[in-house]
């Protein structure tokens, strides 16, 4: 499946059900998927910058764009942090890529994570839902050879619902696999 068959699944499949779930008048009240943002802190590169290269590259390999480095706003010195000094790395998805990423994600990755039994299904209030991920090994564009530190990373699901269960439903239909698949009370 490719990105434009998740979008025509969503237009196909996922509006009409949710439509009918939440009563909605009208398409557009539907809510939907505006980005993921995918993070990592990388508190260890104020003593190595390589860390921050090799961060840089797995993210740009994972999603297919090119990651960026997030800086530090203010001089902190017990953890040996200047301004502006480069502490994570961070990518913003939208659109085809959005939905690619989503994809690989359901299909293949959250499947390779050892004794999986599903996600946690707390939502921000909102209606978004962060990911925690503890490796980011469990994606195959990763080279485990090429590996000099295991990172983890979140993934922020950042939608269009009004409340948590719109949101939910929303990422549920999409093939996200909550532990718990009923509806969230």
């Amino acid at each position: 499946m490719s990105s434009t068959t998740v979008k025509k699944d969503y237009e196909e499949r996922i509006v009409p059900a949710l439509t009918k779930e939440f009563s909605y008048h009208t398409p557009m009240q539907v809510p939907k998927l505006k980005k993921i943002v995918i993070n990592q802190g990388l508190g260890e590169a104020t003593q190595d910058k390589k860390i921050i290269d090799n961060a840089l590259a797995e993210l740009s390999a994972i999603t297919g764009q090119k990651a960026v480095a997030t800086l530090s706003k203010k001089d902190i010195s017990n953890f040996k942090v200047r301004k502006k000094m480069p502490i994570g790395a961070m990518v913003t998805l939208r659109r085809e890529r959005m939905y690619e990423f989503l994809e690989r994600l359901v299909r293949v990755a959250l499947p390779r994570i050892r004794d999986f039994k599903g996600i946690e299904g707390k939502l921000d209030g909102r209606g978004n839902y962060t990911l925690g991920i503890s490796e980011q090994i469990i994606f195959p564009e990763i080279n485990i050879d090429n590996i000099s530190k295991l990172m983890g990373m979140n993934i922020t699901f950042v939608t269009s619902a009004n409340t948590d269960e719109e949101g939910y439903a929303l990422l549920r239909m999409f093939g996200l696999p909550f532990k718990n698949a009923k509806k969230q009370a």
